[in-house]
């Protein structure tokens, strides 16, 4: 159960890591360093080091600010289109026993393919759909509603991760959903 649990805590950091690559990698990073939920293997455990925790905390910063600032945003979401999955990566592999149970690179395979996934479902879907509606006023709303979901998703995927597997599958059904809706709708006019 303990090899599953592992697998589903690193299906939500990884998801987390698409919306916002720096604050799943911090949380992981502070629960490893001051809580038992969490026991990284080297070389994960680097994760702990302080020196880690303050470059996340610096370029968490960044890209808070940047994910705000109008045009800037757009070219935050370029480069974040190759960090997010590099974070999904790690946090797949750094998982609780999952390098342990699951070869690396199947796990860093995974954590690119769901970062990656969530990336894209927010840059290429969410995000024009909110700039073309709202004229770019929604962005920063939806941006600060974006971080605090990734910091939730991020702490419940380390304290209940049956919980997070759950909602990462109705999210997903809901946006297949919404998307064949869409498509329908479009036909149909």
């Amino acid at each position: 159960m303990e090899a599953l649990s592992g697998v589903f805590a690193a299906f939500g950091l990884s998801a987390s890591a698409g919306l916002n690559a720096y604050v799943p990698l911090l949380v992981v990073a502070l629960m490893a360093r001051f809580t038992d939920l969490i026991n990284l293997a080297e070389p994960w455990d680097a994760l702990t080091s302080w020196w880690v925790i303050g470059v996340l905390i610096l370029l968490g910063l960044v890209e808070f600010f940047a994910d705000k600032t109008p045009v800037v945003n757009h070219v935050n979401d370029a480069i974040q289109t190759f960090v997010r999955p590099a974070a999904g990566a790690i946090l797949f592999a750094a998982s609780a026993k999952v390098v342990t149970d699951i070869h690396p690179v199947l796990a860093i395979i995974a954590g690119i393919l769901v970062a990656g996934g969530v990336h894209v479902a927010k840059s290429a879907a969410v995000r024009p759909v909110v700039t073309a509606t709202t004229a770019g006023t929604g962005n920063i709303p939806v941006s600060v509603a974006e971080d605090i979901t990734a910091t939730v998703i991020s702490i419940l995927a380390v304290v209940v991760p049956v919980i997070i597997a759950a909602l990462i599958i109705l999210v997903t059904s809901f946006i297949i959903w919404w998307l064949w809706r869409r498509a329908n709708l479009e036909k149909a006019n």
